[in-house]
């Protein structure tokens, strides 16, 4: 009877040594996660593009896409913007709970031709306090980057500099099916 619950109990103990002693330390994520994840600060100062104030908890309920730029929109800007609204499209039925957003730093509006061809929802804020939240990774600017924030408002993912669109595109679908049991599309 002993032998029996050995056997059976063998395969539980491994799988706690080897995570609790052995430590596996391959990871399957293209992006960098960010430990601990950072909430959308309250006081973020966000307003639509009209000047109307809007809250920083109003973004809360959907995946997002952010990249933080001025409105000139310079050349990685624009990268990150059309790989931005590539990566939603090729989503699928999913594309419906992920939202794009360009976090405008400059308090001027950005033209109109584009922001109709990236379909991103553009917001005006301030490019020190969003660099309070959001932070690139060393030696890199704000701009360079693609951040991912979950639907509770926490910041948790990073992409590199010019990211390979169908690795990004993994990690995007990975968080999507794992939070499918308590995430809806739509806010």
């Amino acid at each position: 009877m002993f032998a029996v619950l050995a056997v059976c109990a063998a395969p539980v103990i491994a799988s706690y040594f080897t995570f609790y002693v052995v430590r596996p330390q391959s990871r399957t994520n293209y992006a960098e996660l960010i430990t601990p994840t950072r909430e959308i600060p309250a006081d973020l100062p966000l307003s639509h593009l009209d000047g109307t104030a809007i809250g920083a908890r109003s973004l809360h309920g959907q995946w997002l896409l952010v990249t933080v730029a001025d409105s000139t929109c310079n050349e990685r800007c624009g990268r990150n913007l059309v790989l931005m609204r590539q990566l939603r499209e090729t989503l699928g039925r999913e594309k419906d709970r992920v939202d794009k957003l360009w976090l405008v730093t400059d308090a001027k509006r950005p033209a109109d031709e584009l922001l109709a061809a990236t379909g991103a929802q553009a917001l005006l804020s301030s490019a020190p306090q969003v660099s309070k939240w959001l932070t690139p990774a060393d030696g890199r600017a704000l701009e360079d980057h693609v951040f991912v924030v979950d639907p509770m408002g926490q910041w948790m993912m990073r992409a590199p500099v010019d990211p390979e669109p169908a690795k990004f595109k993994r990690d995007i679908e990975r968080l999507l099916r794992a939070s499918a049991s308590w995430d809806q599309p739509g806010r």
